[in-house]
């Protein structure tokens, strides 16, 4: 197989200026109930990307749980990597590659975290099994196997029979801010059409169109 050979070309769109909504939220969730009407499977995964205080980049799938005017919002352990990354850098990347459809929505933004009362009644509305999850996981920590998460689920289990389960006080919610929204639809010959909201000091929106 040759890597170099493997070519397509994109056809079954463009993007044009006049075709955004003026406030990219919009257009987010336009794009976003096209890829769930398409039938994508987690139309909402989207690749997170931080980094150290001294520019070490990492990069993980995560899942797209809440959207409004103030920003994107995942859930995660506090102490994992990523937890770790942005509390020395609070900073994100957030990557949706939705590809059968030749786009892509890039996020950039500050990070904060939810308040608990937020993270709370999410964690509280997942299934038993995930909200035991994240007290048996000590994300991204090196474990000597799997039985080490399957036993610490069964005393959980055990423990939590019958009962609600409290939220861990190392996990909760993260709201990316965005500061730039990045709308990219392949076109035919590489010439891609890049849109790109940019938010000003005033807090309205400029849009800039990229070259490929």
């Amino acid at each position: 197989m040759s890597l170099a050979d493997l070519r397509r070309d994109y056809s079954l769109s463009g993007l044009s200026e006049k075709d955004l909504a003026r406030d990219p939220i919009r257009q987010f969730e336009k794009w976003f109930q096209e890829a769930e009407a398409a039938k994508f499977p987690e139309p909402n995964a989207m690749i997170c990307s931080s980094a150290t205080r001294n520019g070490l980049p990492s990069s993980r799938t995560v899942l797209l749980k809440g959207l409004d005017g103030r920003g994107f919002v995942f859930f995660s352990n506090y102490e994992s990597r990523k937890g770790r990354e942005l509390s020395e850098n609070p900073r994100a990347s957030l990557l949706f590659p939705w590809l059968a459809q030749e786009r892509q929505v890039i996020v950039e933004g500050a990070v904060t975290k939810l308040a608990r009362e937020e993270s709370d009644a999410y964690f509280h509305s997942r299934p038993p099994a995930s909200q035991l999850a994240a007290w048996a996981s000590p994300q991204s920590a090196v474990i000597a196997s799997r039985s080490v998460l399957e036993e610490a689920m069964k005393t959980l289990e055990k423990k939590y029979a019958g009962r609600e389960v409290p939220m861990p006080p190392h996990w909760g919610g993260y709201r990316v801010q965005p500061e730039t929204i990045e709308f990219w639809q392949g076109r035919h010959g590489r010439l891609h059409d890049r849109l790109r909201y940019r938010r000003e000091q005033n807090g309205s929106w400029a849009i800039d169109r990229l070259a490929p």
